[in-house]
């Protein structure tokens, strides 16, 4: 398995991803970094990073968060993302990951590497932690406007992933979010949405409030792009608030340190099962390749994580899922 990785995309590139790549080749995986390769060299050698099982593909330019994301067509047409995709497109690799900007990783997979036929938007799939586990929340922002077929195209996609790649093989659960879980809550995209999902055939429980979320009511969390993109924000900065309270609490004295102490193993477990970096990154779903966007703030540990993911995605097959469940969706 070849993962094709940006070398130059993120808060902490190029460094911690080309760290994470070293620690994703002792798995067993070949990587394929793009970017500028005198400087990825550099930096490896610099930091002791042994470079074997790494391919480097040198790619002049970068892209960065602040950059028009359509410019990674024109402007940023050499950057390491674009340069990246592009390997994917021609074969050089199994699937693609990138901490870089996700509008234009969104802008360059759906041009350079096109979407499956039948997809109308590619849709970004993050992993979230739940009470029973991830679950994963589609979409999270790669299309602020979406109509009803979209949000059905979305529910199949993240159910084939959530079933193949996460529940080896039990059917997913699919929840639509809206305002109440009534049949009729909603506006005019939520009670369409809610009319076609209840005839998909697809494992659909109906409508979800934001509450109850996180307690893992559903597998698949179906929204449109801006409000998923809400409800991916605000389950960041909760969990960030939550963890930075629970610190402050048992470094407030001496008596609160020691009980810290005795609760260390099952506070490091708590903040595992909570850590959404655990989970590698988000799956773009319906691009033709498997694309993996990780965090932008991504470390080694998060990059080796998505890159597993990545191959793990392109192991099961499930694009070719996806290709077939669509067909049918074509005409409505």
């Amino acid at each position: 398995m070849r993962i094709i990785v940006d070398a130059f995309g993120g808060d902490n590139a190029p460094i911690e991803i080309i760290k994470g790549a070293a620690l994703a080749v002792q798995t067993g995986v070949q990587v394929l970094l793009t970017g500028k390769r005198q400087e990825i060299e550099a930096i490896a050698a610099k930091e002791g990073v042994e470079l074997n099982g790494i391919t480097i593909v040198d790619a002049p330019d970068i892209i960065d968060m602040q950059d028009e994301p359509r410019s990674i067509l024109k402007e940023h047409k050499n950057s390491s993302m674009a340069q990246g995709l592009r390997c994917l497109a021609a074969g050089d690799g199994d699937a693609f990951v990138s901490a870089g900007s996700t509008g234009a990783m969104v802008i360059g997979a759906t041009f350079y590497v096109k979407r499956i036929r039948g997809i109308s938007r590619a849709a970004l799939a993050p992993l979230l932690p739940g009470e029973k586990g991830p679950f994963m929340l589609i979409d999270a922002g790669a299309n602020v406007e979406s109509r009803a077929e979209m949000l059905l195209q979305f529910a199949h996609m993240g159910s084939l992933y959530m079933t193949n790649v996460i529940g080896n093989g039990k059917p997913a659960s699919v929840g639509l979010v809206n305002v109440g879980t009534e049949d009729t809550k909603g506006g005019e995209l939520q009670k369409e949405a809610f009319a076609l999902l209840k005839q998909s055939g697809l494992n659909f429980i109906g409508n979800i409030e934001a509450r109850d979320i996180p307690a893992g009511i559903a597998d698949v969390v179906v929204a449109d792009g801006f409000t998923g993109n809400v409800i991916l924000k605000l389950t960041e900065g909760v969990a960030s608030t939550i963890m930075k309270n629970i610190k402050d609490i048992f470094y407030t004295n001496t008596i609160t340190k020691a009980a810290a102490l005795m609760l260390k193993p099952h506070l490091k477990e708590f903040k595992k099962k909570m850590d959404a970096s655990e989970y590698g990154g988000a799956p773009l779903l319906g691009i033709k390749k498997p694309v993996i966007k990780a965090h932008g703030n991504a470390d080694a540990q998060t990059i080796k994580n998505a890159i597993r993911v990545a191959a793990e995605f392109a192991k099961k097959d499930v694009i070719s899922q996806i290709a077939d469940a669509v067909k049918p969706l074509d005409n409505q």
